[in-house]
C-alpha cells in the first residue's frame, strides 16, 4: 500500500495541472517584470526626447555650421565652419546683432564702474566664504566676465551718443524690463487679491483671461486697442492729445508698447502663484507680529515677502528664460522696427529663416540659446542661491 501511495506521489501530473510557485520565485518573477516594465514605460519618453529634442538640436548645430542653398532637384549643405557666427560679431550682421558701438558718455561709465565694483565685491565675498573653491571660481570668473561684457555692448549702444541697440540689447531690455514690471505688478495684484474686498473673485478671474489667449491672437489685439486713430480707445487718446503720436515709429515707445502687452499677457502667472503662496503662508506668525505691535510695511517686508522668496526666484527664472523667446508681439506690432528697434534675437531667426538663410538663422538660435543659459546660469548663482542661503 505505502509502495503504491509513492508510486502515485511521484507520478507526473495530469495534463493542464501547474504546481503552484513558491514564495521564492513569486519574487524573482514579480522582480524580472518590474526590472522590464521599467524599461518598457521608460523609452517612449527617452524615444520623445531623443526625436523632438536631442535629434533637432544636433541638427540645428550642424545647420549653424553650414551654409544652405537649393540646388536643381533639391538642397545642398555646405559646410563652413564658424563663417555664420563670425557674420554676426564681425561680418556684415555685426550691426544688426550687437548694434552701433559709439563711446559712451559720463553716466555710461559711471554704470559700468557700478556695476564692476558690484561684480569685484561678489568674487571677494566668495573668496573669503566658507564654500570656496577654485573650480567654483573658476567658473564664478567666467560669469563676471560675460556680465562685465555685456554691461559693456549695453554701454556702447544705449548708453552712447549716436549709439543704437542690436538685437541682443533689444532683447535684454525685454527681458529684464518685463520680468521687473511683471513681478512688481504681479505682487502688487496678489497682494490686493489676498484682502477682504469686494468683488476680488471677478478680478482673479480677469487676470487670468489675456492668459489663456494665443500669443499671436493676442499681439493682434493689442495692436488694434493701441491704435490712435481707429481703435476702440480713439476718445482717450484725443482727450490726452496723442491722436498724431505714432509709438510704432518711436524707438523707445514701441519697446515700452511690448512690454505693456507682454506684461498684459504673462502677469497672470505671476500672479497666480504668489496668491497662492499668500494665501497658504501660516496666519499665526502674522497674528504674533501684530501683538507685537508691527505695522503692515513691517509685516510684508519681515514676513511675508521672505517667506515668498522661494517661489519668486522660482517664477521670475521662469519668466526670464520665456521672455528670451518673445516673438509674437514685435513681429505683429512693429515688425520689428524702426529700424532693429524692436527686433529681438527669436524674431531674427524668423526673419532669416523666411529668407532662407537658414545657417545664420541657426547660428542665431545657438547664440540665443546661449545667451539665455548664461543668464538664467547668472540668476541662479547671483539672486536665488544667496536668498536660499539668507532664509536657511
Amino acid at each position: 500500500m505505502n509502495v503504491e501511495q509513492q508510486a502515485q506521489d511521484s507520478a507526473p501530473p495530469e495534463s493542464g495541472f501547474v504546481a503552484p510557485l513558491s514564495v521564492g520565485q513569486s519574487q524573482t518573477l514579480l522582480a524580472g517584470i518590474d526590472r522590464y516594465a521599467s524599461k518598457v514605460f521608460l523609452w517612449p519618453a527617452v524615444l520623445s526626447i531623443l526625436v523632438l529634442s536631442i535629434f533637432p538640436l544636433i541638427a540645428s548645430l550642424y545647420l549653424s555650421l553650414a551654409r544652405f542653398k537649393f540646388v536643381k532637384g533639391g538642397f545642398e549643405l555646405n559646410f563652413v565652419g564658424l563663417a555664420n557666427y563670425q557674420k554676426l560679431v564681425a561680418g556684415s550682421q555685426k550691426t544688426q546683432f550687437l548694434g552701433s558701438l559709439k563711446t559712451p558718455g559720463l553716466l555710461g561709465w559711471v554704470v559700468l564702474g557700478l556695476i564692476l565694483g558690484a561684480l569685484a565685491l561678489f568674487l571677494v565675498q566668495y573668496i573669503r566664504g566658507s564654500k570656496f573653491s577654485v573650480s567654483g571660481l573658476f567658473w564664478r570668473g567666467v560669469m563676471v566676465a560675460g556680465m562685465l561684457l555685456f554691461t559693456w555692448l549695453v554701454v556702447h549702444t544705449l548708453l552712447s551718443e549716436g549709439g543704437s541697440p542690436g538685437t541682443v540689447v533689444v532683447t535684454l531690455i525685454f527681458v529684464f524690463g518685463g520680468t521687473i514690471v511683471q513681478y512688481a505688478l504681479g505682487l502688487s495684484l496678489a497682494l490686493a487679491a489676498s484682502q477682504k474686498l469686494p468683488g476680488r473673485r471677478f478680478f482673479r478671474v480677469l487676470f487670468i483671461v489675456p492668459m489663456m489667449i494665443s500669443p499671436v491672437a493676442f499681439a493682434y489685439m493689442f495692436r488694434m486697442l493701441t491704435d490712435p486713430k481707429t481703435g476702440p480707445f480713439k476718445p482717450l487718446w484725443q482727450m490726452l492729445g496723442l491722436t498724431d503720436y505714432a509709438w510704432s515709429v518711436d524707438p523707445w515707445g514701441a519697446r515700452v508698447a511690448i512690454i505693456i502687452g507682454d506684461t498684459w499677457q504673462w502677469v497672470a502667472l505671476i500672479f497666480i502663484f504668489l496668491l497662492a503662496a499668500l494665501e497658504s503662508q501660516p496666519v499665526q506668525l502674522l497674528e504674533a507680529a501684530v501683538v507685537d505691535g508691527a505695522n503692515r510695511w513691517q509685516l510684508f517686508w519681515h514676513i511675508t515677502l521672505p517667506q515668498l522668496l522661494p517661489i519668486s526666484t522660482t517664477l521670475i527664472l521662469i519668466r526670464l528664460i520665456e521672455s528670451f523667446k518673445i516673438v509674437d508681439l514685435p513681429l505683429v506690432l512693429t515688425g520689428g522696427g524702426p529700424g532693429v528697434a524692436t527686433k529681438s534675437l527669436s524674431l531674427q531667426v524668423v526673419v532669416n529663416w523666411r529668407a532662407l538663410n537658414l545657417g545664420e538663422a541657426a547660428a542665431v538660435a545657438y547664440m540665443l540659446v546661449i545667451i539665455t543659459t548664461f543668464f538664467a546660469l547668472c540668476f541662479i548663482v547671483f539672486v536665488r542661491n544667496r536668498a536660499v542661503e539668507k532664509l536657511s
